[in-house]
């Protein structure tokens, strides 16, 4: 029977509940009461065919306690007059509280409405909003209040997040709350005090003023003539990305690889640095124009990610060759093959036409689903027959040839 037991009546309100909708009414101040409720009850059928089932439904919904009912008499032409719920109703929040068990939560939640009504009353329409996110937070709810009055005080500090000074304030409290905050900060502070290019939660330091840890860049450098670090040979090297955009060294060619190994066995070439690549981003080592001058070999993963990398590395150099990412050498490794979960979909319009291919076979799964070679997977001589053809008779390794 699909009748509207005290069961179906009080889902109805927890389902009120897990939506926020009831928590909501203490943030904005408004009553949503007496609440009415959906009541289906039974047909002039069903009072023929199921009267004594009607009589129980009847005295069940009469017996439930915080719902008021309303009834109706249907005059019935084999049992006569009967008097049945027509529509329910609760008539306050707290006969909901009561009969839902959420006393304590409702109570904790008005504690927050309270003291953020006194502390800072422009967050008010986030705890409408987010209700249930903000019981969740009601243990960190009042040092979250001490940093946005902390932020509002010296708008854009200049310092690192873990600076800030505050009682109470675990220093790394607010790296740990970025994402809560920034929707805080973004109600509590004036425009000026908020950069508003600067969006998600890797770039929050940037949009309320705080320092940004510097990306760093590793290096090798592949020809012991080159005096990068002073008396040193052939050093692994790594930067912040500003000092590294100011180097000038002389350099012809900058080979690019995702995987560390390969960057730490990389052999020797002349005139020539390996740089350790981070995957997707290029915005820190883009600063760097004297790469524009060089040559830039990318190797990456024969694997849809792969091509969507190296296309966006094109996107700052558009000069940059790829190598070890095609159709040949995917075939020659056939046996340690491997699966792309997740792999990308969309058209790149950076490839080279043999690129684009090789994608197109990966991307559509035409060899077969999800194929992906890793480019740890690729020998080493592999890596020196390339270097050979480049360099010519000179090979990898010679101080002369280039």
């Amino acid at each position: 029977m699909a009748w509207s037991g005290a069961r179906d009546l009080k889902a109805q309100l927890l389902q009120l509940w897990e939506r926020g909708t009831l928590l909501r009414q203490a943030a904005s101040g408004q009553s949503g009461f007496p609440l009415h409720l959906t009541l289906k009850g039974p047909g002039s059928a069903d009072i023929t065919n199921r009267f004594e089932a009607v009589r129980a439904w009847s005295a069940e919904l009469a017996a439930t306690p915080r719902v008021r009912l309303e009834w109706q008499e249907i005059r019935h032409r084999v049992q006569g007059t009967q008097r049945l719920p027509a529509s329910a109703w609760i008539d306050c929040i707290e006969d909901v509280l009561a009969w839902l068990g959420k006393q304590a939560e409702w109570d904790r939640f008005a504690a927050l409405v309270r003291e953020t009504r006194q502390a800072q009353p422009d967050l008010l329409p986030w705890l409408e909003r987010r209700p249930l996110q903000a019981l969740e937070l009601a243990g960190d709810w009042a040092r979250l209040l001490t940093v946005v009055q902390w932020l509002k005080d010296h708008p854009r500090p200049g310092i690192y997040l873990r600076q800030v000074d505050l009682p109470g304030v675990h220093t790394k409290f607010i790296e740990s709350h970025r994402s809560v905050l920034a929707e805080l900060l973004d109600l509590a502070l004036p425009p000026q005090a908020i950069d508003a290019t600067r969006t998600g939660v890797a770039q929050f330091a940037g949009r309320y003023g705080f320092l940004e840890k510097p990306v760093r860049l590793r290096f090798r450098v592949l020809d012991p003539q080159l005096q990068v670090v002073c008396g040193v040979a052939s050093p692994d090297v790594t930067l912040d990305a500003e000092s590294f955009s100011r180097l000038r060294p002389a350099v012809r060619r900058v080979f690019i690889t995702e995987n560390e190994t390969n960057f730490l066995a990389f052999p020797l070439v002349p005139e020539s640095i390996v740089l350790f690549g981070a995957g997707y981003g290029w915005e820190a080592l883009a600063r760097s124009a004297w790469l524009n001058d060089c040559t830039l070999y990318y190797w990456g993963d024969i694997d849809t990610h792969g091509f969507a990398i190296l296309d966006q590395l094109r996107g700052h150099f558009a000069h940059v060759v790829s190598f070890l990412m095609d159709r040949q050498t995917l075939d020659a490794h056939e046996a340690v093959w491997g699966k792309e979960g997740t792999p990308v979909l969309s058209d790149l319009h950076r490839l080279t036409a043999d690129e684009r291919a090789l994608y197109d076979v990966l991307r559509d799964n035409r060899i077969r689903t999800g194929l992906r070679l890793e480019q740890e997977q690729i020998g080493f001589r592999a890596v020196s027959q390339f270097l050979q053809a480049l360099l010519g008779n000179a090979g990898p390794g010679s101080q002369d040839g280039c």
